[in-house]
């Protein structure tokens, strides 16, 4: 990297909580009310809320919070891509579930002419920090999972090949613009584990020739702020590790720190983003909280590959519960740096 970064350094996952002004503001725009300049001015002013609420709390590593996302990977993305068409929702009411969220059928070849709008995001935020900036994006098999395997697709993979050279040009367009750290975003390697070895195929494939620092979330779902798959990385060992990729970020503190041991197992020249704050629960953790975590995940790893995140983003927390957590990780994280160091 361009910048230097303290022992064991802070980050976040990527999205960070929408404030009440954007969904009225979203609100207003599907309703005719804001215009692309209203929204952009709103979005504009959530992303350098997002980024004051990360400097404060002194987070090391930031994103925008994805602030101009309607999720992480939902409509801010499929609105790119030409060659498929919304299908109606079969369950609109009750308790929300991921069978109410947005589905697409294949209608032509996918394409996206003008990119997947992650470049825009990053030439924005540079103008606005000078901290080290790590650009999220989802991966083909993540987005894969809203369009349905019809027509020239067999399978939801065959999909996910779809979309693994879209991805790949966004990744190319991104590193051209001055991105240094790019993170994908592939919870559905977790949610749906019975294939890794292919998953190894089609990330390989998605990162071709992409000059960057790689970084890949595993995650357990969190949409409604509730996990989506049996909570385990058993079934993708060792497949994983012959990723081309720097960093895996991975989720613990929701699983009170299960499975920290399989770290020991990881190559030894990987770096592990450990999340040891828990955005699926509003008690707050203390700096000792996170201290005593941290402690527990250096008993596996050495300090030099470690780096401190929440579990998943924190769209699905409220943001006085978002910036409350932040502080004490980055607060607990400097307890034991200076353990550390004398």
């Amino acid at each position: 990297m361009s910048q230097e970064l303290p022992l064991i350094p802070t980050s976040v996952i990527g999205s960070y909580a929408i404030p009440g002004w954007v969904s009225l503001a979203r609100d207003a725009a599907q309703s005719g009310e804001f215009g692309s300049d209203d929204m952009r001015e709103t979005e504009n002013d959530a992303v350098d809320m997002a980024i004051r609420d990360q400097e404060d709390a002194d987070v090391d590593i930031i994103t925008d919070g994805e602030m101009r996302r309607l999720g992480f990977f939902t409509a801010g993305f499929y609105q790119y891509i030409e060659g498929i068409e919304s299908v109606n929702k079969a369950r609109k009411q009750g308790v929300g579930g991921h069978d109410q969220r947005e589905k697409y059928r294949p209608i032509a070849d996918l394409s996206a002419p003008n990119g997947l709008g992650v470049k825009a995001e990053y030439e924005y935020l540079k103008t606005r920090t000078n901290r080290v900036i790590k650009m999220p994006i989802p991966g083909p098999f993540t987005l894969s999972g809203r369009i349905v395997p019809e027509r020239q697709f067999s399978s939801r993979m065959d999909v996910a090949y779809g979309l693994s050279e879209l991805v790949n040009q966004e990744l190319k367009t991104l590193v051209e613009a001055g991105v240094e750290w790019i993170q994908m975003d592939e919870p559905s390697y977790a949610v749906h584990s019975s294939t890794p070895e292919e998953f190894v195929k089609l990330f390989n494939q998605t990162v071709e020739g992409v000059d960057a620092k790689i970084s890949m979330h595993l995650c357990f779902g969190n949409f409604l702020g509730r996990p989506v798959a049996k909570r385990t990385y058993q079934p993708l060992l060792p497949h994983i590790f012959d990723m081309n990729l720097s960093q895996y970020s991975m989720e613990f503190a929701n699983r009170e720190l299960s499975e920290l041991e399989i770290l020991k197992d990881f190559p030894e020249d990987k770096e592990i983003a450990a999340g040891i704050v828990d955005v699926k629960n509003y008690y707050v953790e203390t700096p000792e909280d996170v201290a005593e975590r941290l402690r527990k995940v250096l008993k596996v790893l050495p300090p030099e590959r470690i780096q401190v995140t929440p579990d998943c983003g924190f769209s699905q927390t409220a943001r006085w519960a978002s910036r409350a957590k932040l502080i004490s990780m980055v607060e607990g994280t400097k307890i034991v740096r200076k353990e550390l160091e004398g």
